[in-house]
C-alpha cells in the first residue's frame, strides 16, 4: 500500500511542467532541539527563490546562492523526499518552512505541493510553523486544524505596514496588508494561532509610531494572537545593492539618508527611533493583550503539546 502511494507522489512532481525543477537529496532537516526562532525542530522548503519582489529581501544574498531569485522553482520529488525525511526521524517536532521561500507562491494554487506536505506532517504527527505573505493559506484552514489535534501550530503572516500603498511599492507582488490581515481573521476565526512578523520596519520609511499603531490596532481588530517585530533592516552583498536601487525608483532620497546614517559595511541598520518605537510598540500590545516576547510566543502556542512531543523521543521511526 504504501509503494502504490509512493509512485503516486513520484508521478505528480515529475510530469513535465512550466517550471524548473532544482535537484535536492533531502527536503526536512535534521532536528534541532529550543530552537530560538519559534521553536521549530525541523526545516523544510519545498519552493526556491521567491516572486513577491520584495525590496529588502535578504534571501537575495549572495551567501545563499539562489540564481534568477525572482523565478520561482520547485525541488524535485518534494513530496516524496518530505515523506522519506519525516518517516525516518525518530523525535517528534515542529517542522518551520517559508524561511527562504514563501510556500503560498502563485505556483501553490495549481501544484499543491505545500498543502500536500501539509497531509504529510499531519499523517506523520509533527507540528508546523509556517511563514508566508501568500492569502492562499487560508486554503488549508482544515489540515491546519486536523495538525492541531496533535502537534503544534503557528501561521507566521508578514506585515510590515497597515498602508496598502506603501505595501505596493516595498513588496509589489505580494498580496497587499488589508488582504492579509483578512487572511488573519479568517484563520484566528477558524481557532489557528496566528503571529504576526513585523518585519522590516524600514528606517526612513515605516519607522513611525503612527506606522506601528495601525499594525497593532488591525492585528488586534483581526485576531491575531502574537506580533514579532525586528526595528530595523539588515542589508548585506548584493542585496544592500538591490535595495537601494529600488529606494532610488521608489523613494527618492531615502538612500541618501541611509548612505548619512549607517556605516557603508554595516549589516543591521537600526532605526535611530528604535528605543521609543519598541517602548510604544510593547506598551500598546501589552494593553491590547498581544503577546510580543518570542519565549512567551513559543510557550503559548505549544502550550498542551509539549508533554506529547517529549514522550515521541521514545518512539520507534514508522
Amino acid at each position: 500500500m504504501e509503494n502504490s502511494k509512493k509512485t503516486e507522489i513520484d508521478n505528480s512532481v515529475t510530469e513535465k511542467k512550466a517550471f524548473r525543477y532544482v535537484p535536492a537529496k533531502t527536503l526536512v532537516s535534521g532536528y534541532v532541539e529550543n530552537d530560538y526562532w519559534f521553536g521549530k525542530n525541523y526545516n523544510m522548503n519545498i519552493y526556491r527563490g521567491c516572486s513577491h519582489g520584495c525590496i529588502y529581501c535578504d534571501s537575495r544574498s549572495e551567501c545563499y546562492h539562489i540564481d534568477d531569485f525572482d523565478e520561482v522553482k520547485v525541488k524535485e520529488n518534494a513530496l516524496w523526499l518530505i515523506e522519506r525525511d519525516l518517516r525516518s526521524k525518530r523525535v517528534k517536532g515542529v517542522v518551520g518552512t517559508g524561511a527562504m521561500s514563501d510556500p503560498y507562491n502563485p505556483l501553490e494554487k495549481t501544484e499543491e505541493l505545500t498543502r500536500n506536505a501539509l497531509k504529510l506532517i499531519d499523517k506523520y504527527n509533527f507540528g508546523i510553523a509556517l511563514a508566508t505573505k501568500g492569502t492562499l493559506v487560508t486554503r488549508d484552514i482544515d489540515v491546519f486544524k486536523s495538525i492541531q489535534k496533535h502537534s503544534p501550530v503557528i501561521v507566521k503572516i508578514t506585515i510590515t505596514t497597515a498602508d496598502d500603498d506603501i505595501a505596493r511599492l516595498i513588496e509589489p507582488n505580494a498580496p497587499v496588508s488589508s488582504e492579509r490581515f483578512a487572511a488573519v481573521r479568517e484563520l484566528s476565526a477558524a481557532g489557528i494561532p496566528v503571529c504576526i512578523l513585523l518585519m522590516p520596519v524600514l528606517p526612513f520609511i515605516t519607522d513611525n509610531n503612527e506606522s506601528l499603531m495601525n499594525i497593532i490596532k488591525r492585528a488586534s481588530e483581526n485576531g491575531a494572537r502574537y506580533i514579532y517585530a525586528a526595528m530595523g533592516v539588515t542589508l548585506r552583498q548584493n542585496q544592500k545593492l538591490w535595495y537601494y536601487k529600488e529606494l532610488d525608483r521608489r523613494f527618492p532620497g531615502v538612500r541618501e539618508l541611509y548612505e548619512k546614517t549607517y556605516l557603508p559595511k554595516s549589516y543591521e541598520h537600526i532605526s535611530k527611533d528604535a528605543k521609543s518605537l519598541w517602548d510604544s510598540f510593547k506598551i500598546e500590545a501589552g494593553r491590547l493583550g498581544i503577546i510580543t516576547d518570542m519565549k512567551k510566543i513559543i510557550a503559548d502556542y505549544k502550550k498542551g503539546y509539549d508533554e506529547d512531543l517529549q514522550l515521541s523521543f521514545f518512539e520507534k521511526p514508522h
